[in-house]
């Protein structure tokens, strides 16, 4: 099985150890698609790409998360920037601690587990201290490497965090996943002759390749009718997590933090090649046949969508802003107003790593927090402005 496709030129070149790794990779998937007579959904190809049993980008031991391509990593998360985006949210989960009368964190998908190091640590700090912290990752490599994180970062509390291999029945407290629906397999559609066709991949001389035909159409596409080529994603697996997720809240907050848009602006007819993205050594590019197993494939949410699942599934929708509006309702420049400004090492990072989380040209406008809650009252202080529910 060869890669499907030559190699962007701007994209570095992996080490023969990994390209190894994802010509296995490949070879699985492609028994994967002759298993089903030459053609698979693209959902199914992402999710294979990312989650085959120790083969996929999130299965197997590749780092994913850090700041610079030399570190090995693909791309930084929020938690990656500053500890000041925990301690922000830190805030949040006190709140939440007091409305729902349990001192409990759930989060999905912890990622390096810096999180949730500096989430425990700063709510220790302000006196509203975690009783547990569960973490629900279904990579055993991943769990690894966020021991290692809780253990350098807080010891004295790690015997306060449990890793989960399944939801649990009930959960009172606050559930968090920070780009965690981005990472869910999202199907493809296309518009050809006037009718929709769903995106496939097959195999083609020797390498992956997009094939369309007709199929059902998701209900969010039957009223657009744009023009010909038009291609956009549907995103029935971070619906179901939502609708899976609610009944297991029985008193609390959920809050989804993601790059995104409502519906209104997710399918408006200038964004006609859709939202795909793959990020590899922090180049991203919109090849998801590239060496799979050594890259991220991700799609933008359609929030719009993800407010509703929560919604008919019996969850009270408590907001929805910017990433910025929240993390300043939030507090987050008192946080930076605490910091030593004469000590560069510490306040010049720090700094740059807020520009980063708040600037609209990063991802201050680009990422969105909903928000969810089932028997608490009132709201949270980072949907205290700006709001935008209006727009979903």
């Amino acid at each position: 099985m060869n890669q499907a496709a030559p190699k962007p030129p701007s994209l570095p070149v992996p080490e023969p150890v990994a390209l190894e790794h994802s010509r296995q990779l490949s070879r699985h998937i492609a028994s994967a698609i002759a298993a089903a007579r030459g053609w698979v959904p693209f959902d199914r190809y992402m999710a294979l790409a990312l989650y085959a049993p120790g083969l996929g980008y999130y299965s197997a031991g590749a780092a994913k998360f850090g700041k610079l391509a030399s570190d090995g990593s693909d791309f930084v998360t929020a938690p990656e920037l500053t500890p000041l985006f925990a301690r922000t949210l830190a805030r949040q989960a006190a709140e939440v601690f007091e409305a729902s009368g349990a001192a409990h964190i759930l989060e999905f998908g912890a990622g390096s587990g810096r999180l949730a190091a500096d989430l425990l640590l700063e709510l220790e700090a302000l006196g509203r201290p975690c009783a547990q912290y569960a973490i629900l990752e279904l990579s055993g490599e991943l769990r690894e490497r966020q021991r290692a994180t809780l253990s350098a970062a807080a010891p004295h509390l790690v015997d306060r965090v449990i890793w989960l291999d399944a939801l649990p029945a009930a959960f009172s407290g606050l559930m968090i996943g920070n780009e965690v629906l981005d990472a869910m397999p999202v199907r493809l559609h296309v518009r050809r002759d006037g009718q929709w066709l769903e995106r496939g991949v097959t195999v083609r001389d020797g390498s992956f390749a997009f094939v369309d035909q007709a199929g059902a159409t998701p209900a969010a596409l039957r009223d657009l009718a744009p023009d010909d080529g038009y291609v956009t994603e549907s995103h029935e697996a971070a619906q179901a997590f939502v609708r899976s997720v609610a009944p297991v809240l029985v008193r609390g907050a959920l809050l989804l933090i993601d790059y995104g848009f409502p519906a209104r602006e997710y399918y408006h007819p200038q964004r006609a090649q859709g939202t795909l993205m793959c990020h590899y050594r922090h180049h991203a590019h919109d090849d998801p046949f590239y060496y799979p197993g050594l890259q991220d494939i991700t799609a933008h949410v359609e929030f719009t969508g993800i407010a509703e699942a929560g919604i008919e599934a019996g969850l009270e929708l408590l907001g929805f802003t910017s990433q910025a509006r929240f993390l300043l309702n939030g507090g987050l420049l008192d946080l930076v107003g605490t910091l030593d400004a004469t000590d560069p090492l510490t306040y010049l990072p720090a700094v740059n790593g807020v520009q980063k989380l708040l600037s609209e040209a990063e991802m201050g406008e680009l990422f969105k927090v909903i928000g969810f809650a089932r028997q608490i009252d009132g709201t949270l202080s980072g949907f205290a402005g700006g709001d935008r529910s209006h727009t979903l």
